[in-house]
């Protein structure tokens, strides 16, 4: 029988393919209704509740505690709206402070080079839309004006939040990542703790 930690990673291969096959049909027009294709992901739950929150951070800031597997988003003094997350995975997982550099709806997906080298199935873009892994919108961490290649997105996975699975991005269901792209300005400062 596979070990948990295999059947994992099978299943994110599988997804992997998948995701690829569908977002390729998706741009030449053969994810119409009645196509045989999967129907859409679900843009999944809202996990966002507003929280009392102990910080010196200024409003617009964002604290993620990783251990806690949340993302705070600072509102007002002693206030923060908590969404959850999952975090990166045991090996991938980082702190420090950046700044959110970009935003983007409905991301493309280029796997850093690191990534494919470690995955080789996985394609060098997945194009924008409702089928790719970064899901609806993903906020583009950078340090000192350079991209980390670390994000905060979405999933087309709802089950896919609340657990240490990502390669140190921060994923959230598709329904909090647009309420909170909504919310968090460029050049808003981003606490990974």
């Amino acid at each position: 029988m596979p070990s948990a930690s295999s059947k994992h990673w099978m299943r994110a291969r599988f997804a992997a393919a998948c995701l690829v096959g569908i977002a390729s049909m998706s741009i030449y027009g053969f994810a119409e209704a009645g196509s045989g294709l999967p129907p859409l992901p679900a843009m999944g739950p809202s996990l966002r509740k507003a929280v009392a929150f102990d910080t010196g951070e200024q409003p617009g800031t964002i604290v993620i505690r990783k251990n806690e597997k949340a993302l705070y988003l600072v509102t007002g003094q002693g206030q923060a709206l908590r969404y959850q997350i999952s975090v990166g995975r045991d090996g991938f997982g980082w702190t420090g402070t950046v700044k959110v550099g970009s935003k983007t709806e409905w991301p493309e997906w280029r796997p850093p080079k690191e990534m494919r080298a470690r995955r080789p199935e996985l394609p060098a873009m997945v194009p924008a839309g409702p089928y790719n892994p970064l899901g609806a919108r993903a906020l583009y961490l950078s340090r000192d004006g350079r991209d980390t290649l670390y994000r905060i997105h979405g999933t087309n996975d709802p089950k896919g939040v609340g657990f240490d699975g990502t390669s140190g991005c921060f994923r959230l269901t598709n329904t909090d990542v647009i309420d909170l792209f909504k919310r968090v300005a460029v050049g808003a400062k981003v606490v990974v703790e």
